[in-house]
C-alpha cells in the first residue's frame, strides 16, 4: 500500500454510493447500460433500493425483482464495483412490504392508547389500566393495534397515490425474526456468496415502533410493554403512566424515561438481532436509526449512519450548527472511531426539493466529509424520472441531471473522484482530536459543538455506555482504542448519571472537565459559560502543535493521520463569501505537519485538502 498511489487513485470501495432507485419497469439492458454511465462517471457502487413506482408484476422479494438484483450485483463484480441491500420495500424498515402482518396478523404495529370506560373495547384490544388525565377524566389506557402503515412499492394506476403496507410491531422480538426469515435469509440463500465482498451490507431505514402513525395521541406500545419497560428503568412505571397524556413540567422527566425505554427495548428487539445476524453471516448492518442524534443504537451498526433529508441543514443557515440534526454526521463518525468500526455512512439531499442545486448537493457532502464521514450515500439516482416519478422525493442527483455528462473540473464525475480520496482519507486513519463532547445514548447536544468547530477545533462525541464499558479513565484523560482525550465538555445543565461521575472523578478532580454553562450543576466541574473560553480550554488541556485561525465563523478543520503521513482537511462552509485564515506550527513540528501557507484564503464551499 502506497500513501501516494492511492491518494492519486483511491480504491473503489470508498466511492460515492447512491442509492438507486428501481421505480419503473426493468429491463437487464437498461440496468445494464446504467451501471456503466456509473461507472464512467466515478461511481462504483450503489444501492438497490426497490422504489415507489415498480410494476406489481415485480413485487417485493418476488422471484422476478431477485433476478434483477442478480443482474446487477453479478455485473458489479465484474466491474469490482460494491453493493448495499436494502431491507424494506419501501420505508421505514421492519414490515418487509407489509408481508410480515399478512403471514403473522398478530405482529402488527401497537400502541398505547386512551379509551373511554362507557364504551366497548377495540377487537383485540387489552386493558392496562385506568388512569386520572390531567384535565380530571377517568380514562382507560389499552394497549391494541394502531392504524399505521410503512410506503410501498406500487402507485395506484398512475399514481402519484401508493401503496400502504401495514407496520409491524417492532417492540415484538419476533418481528425481526420474521423480516430475517423473510427478506434477510432470502438475501443469503440467492446471494450470500457475495456477502461481505460485492455486497459490503444490509441497510435498515429509520425503524419507528409506530411506523407511518395515521392516529394522534397513541404511545409506542406492544403486548406487555409496561413489564418490559419497568424492567428496561428499574422502576415500576405503571403509577407514572399518566404523565404519558400530560403537559405538565413536573411530568416530564417520566416523558423522557418512557421514550428511553422504547429506544431500550428497540435495541433488543430490532438491532441487536439485526446485528448479530449480519455480524454472523460476514456483512455489515448499515442504514440508521429514526433519529438523527440518536447515538445509542449506533453500536449496533457494523458501519454507523445517519440520514440528511428535508433541508434539515442547510449552507448559510443556523441549521448547520445548531439543533439535532447538525449532530448527525459527527454523531456517526464518532460512533465508527469509537466502536473500532473501518466505516460510517451519511445519506444525503433526500427530499431537498427541486430547488436544491448541484453545489448545495456539494456543500452537504463536504459538510459530512469535514466531520468525519467516510461512506457517502446521494440520495438518489433514478431508474427512471418517468410521470410522478420525477417529483418522487427529489433531487434526482445522478444520470438525469445536467452535470451527469460534463466531465470537467464542475461535472460529476470530478465531485465523485474527490468525494472517494476524502472517504479515503477518513477510513483506516488517526483522528487528531484529543477533545470529547459528553451525550446521552438518546441525542447528542449542539451548542458546544458549533463553539468548537466555529472556533477550528475538532472533537468526537462520547456516549455514557461507551465511557462505562470501553474507556479508561484517570487524570491524563479518556483513553478509547487509540483515541485520548485530553478534555472531556459536558453540554447543558443535565444531570450526569451517578457512574458516570464515578468514572470521570480523576479527569474531574484534574481539571480536565468542564461544562458549557454559566450555571453547572455537576459539582466540581468548571462552568464555562462562552465559546471563547470554551477554545483556552481547549488549548490548555487538549491542544495541538497547529493552530488554524480564522474571524470568520464558516472555516472547518479536520486532521488525521494515515500510512505514516499527517492530512489536514479544510472546509470553507459558507457558500455566500470566501474566508481567510492563518496557520502556525509550533517550533520543532514542522515537518510533523503537510506545507500549508502561512495564510490562505479557501473560495465559498471550497474543500482542500493537504498531504
Amino acid at each position: 500500500m502506497s500513501f501516494d498511489n492511492d491518494f492519486a487513485n483511491p480504491p473503489k470501495e470508498f466511492s460515492l454510493l447512491p442509492f438507486w432507485f428501481w421505480n419503473d419497469e426493468l429491463s437487464a439492458q437498461e440496468l445494464l447500460r446504467q451501471i456503466d454511465a456509473f461507472e464512467r462517471n466515478g461511481v462504483h457502487g450503489f444501492v438497490i433500493h426497490p422504489r415507489v413506482g415498480l410494476p406489481r408484476t415485480l413485487g417485493w422479494m418476488s422471484d422476478g425483482l431477485l433476478e434483477f438484483y442478480r443482474l446487477a450485483i453479478e455485473e458489479a463484480e465484474r466491474r469490482g464495483m460494491k453493493v448495499l441491500l436494502y431491507d424494506e420495500g419501501m420505508y421505514p424498515s421492519g414490515s418487509s412490504c407489509g408481508q410480515v402482518v399478512e403471514k403473522w396478523p398478530e405482529l402488527m404495529c401497537r400502541c398505547l392508547a386512551l379509551h373511554d370506560p362507557a364504551a366497548p373495547l377495540p377487537a383485540g384490544a387489552e386493558l392496562v389500566d385506568t388512569i386520572r388525565t390531567h384535565d380530571g377524566r377517568t380514562m382507560q389506557v389499552v394497549n391494541r393495534a394502531v392504524d399505521a402503515y410503512i410506503r410501498g412499492l406500487h402507485y395506484h394506476a398512475e399514481g402519484p397515490a401508493e401503496d400502504e403496507p401495514p407496520a409491524s410491531d417492532l417492540l415484538n422480538p419476533r418481528t425481526a425474526y420474521a423480516v430475517i426469515q423473510l427478506v434477510y435469509g432470502k438475501f443469503h440463500e440467492h446471494f450470500g456468496r457475495h456477502f461481505g465482498k460485492t455486497i459490503l451490507g444490509i441497510f435498515t431505514d429509520e425503524p419507528n415502533p409506530l411506523g407511518k402513525c395515521r392516529e394522534r395521541d397513541v404511545r409506542p406500545g406492544t403486548r406487555g410493554i409496561l413489564n418490559e419497560v419497568s424492567r428496561l428503568l428499574g422502576y415500576d412505571f405503571r403509577p407514572h403512566l399518566a404523565s404519558l397524556w400530560s403537559k405538565d413540567p413536573a411530568t416530564q422527566e417520566y416523558r423522557d424515561d418512557y421514550a428511553h425505554a422504547i429506544r431500550m427495548r428497540m435495541e433488543e428487539t430490532w438491532y441487536g438481532p439485526l446485528s448479530r445476524w449480519c455480524l454472523s453471516h460476514e456483512v455489515a448492518l448499515c442504514g440508521h436509526p429514526d433519529a438523527g442524534d440518536e447515538i445509542g443504537a449506533q453500536r449496533f451498526f457494523q458501519i454507523p449512519g445517519q440520514d440528511l433529508v428535508w433541508r434539515w441543514v442547510l449552507p448559510d443557515d443556523k441549521t448547520a450548527l445548531e439543533g439535532p440534526e447538525s449532530t448527525q454526521a459527527k454523531c456517526s463518525s464518532s460512533a465508527m472511531i469509537h466502536g473500532n468500526r473501518r466505516r460510517n455512512s451519511n445519506e444525503f439531499a433526500g427530499a431537498y426539493g427541486a430547488q436544491a442545486t448541484f453545489e448545495e448537493v456539494k456543500w452537504l457532502a463536504h459538510w459530512c466529509l469535514i466531520r468525519g464521514v467516510n461512506l457517502l450515500i446521494p440520495h438518489a439516482f433514478y431508474y427512471s424520472v418517468r410521470g410522478p416519478r420525477r417529483d418522487e422525493r427529489p433531487p434526482q442527483v445522478g444520470l438525469h441531471t445536467p452535470q451527469w455528462d460534463d466531465f470537467g473540473p464542475d461535472g460529476f464525475k470530478a465531485f465523485a473522484d474527490a468525494c472517494r480520496q476524502a472517504c479515503w482519507i477518513n477510513a483506516d486513519s488517526q483522528h487528531l482530536c484529543h477533545v470529547a463532547i459528553l451525550t446521552h445514548d438518546d441525542r447528542c447536544p449542539w451548542p458546544a459543538a458549533a463553539a468548537i468547530l466555529k472556533g477550528q477545533r475538532d472533537f468526537n462525541y462520547l456516549d455514557p455506555h461507551t465511557l462505562l464499558h470501553e474507556a479508561s479513565v484517570d487524570a491524563a484523560g479518556i483513553r478509547i482504542g487509540s483515541m485520548h482525550y485530553g478534555l472531556l465538555v459536558i453540554d447543558g445543565d443535565y444531570p450526569v448519571a451517578a457512574d458516570v461521575l464515578d468514572k470521570l472523578r480523576p479527569m474531574v478532580a484534574a481539571g480536565r472537565v468542564v461544562q458549557f454553562n454559566e450555571d453547572s450543576t455537576v459539582n466540581g466541574v468548571e462552568p464555562i459559560g462562552d465559546a471563547a473560553s470554551l477554545i483556552a480550554a481547549i488549548d490548555r488541556r487538549a491542544g495541538s502543535d497547529l493552530k488554524i485561525t480564522s474571524d470568520s465563523g464558516s472555516l472547518r478543520v479536520r486532521a488525521v493521520e494515515k500510512l505514516g503521513r499527517r492530512i489536514v482537511m479544510l472546509f470553507n462552509e459558507s457558500l455566500e463569501r470566501s474566508v481567510e485564515f492563518s496557520v502556525a506550527v509550533q517550533p520543532g513540528a514542522e515537518t510533523s505537519w503537510p506545507n500549508i501557507p502561512s495564510s490562505l484564503t479557501l473560495a465559498p464551499g471550497e474543500l482542500r485538502i493537504f498531504s
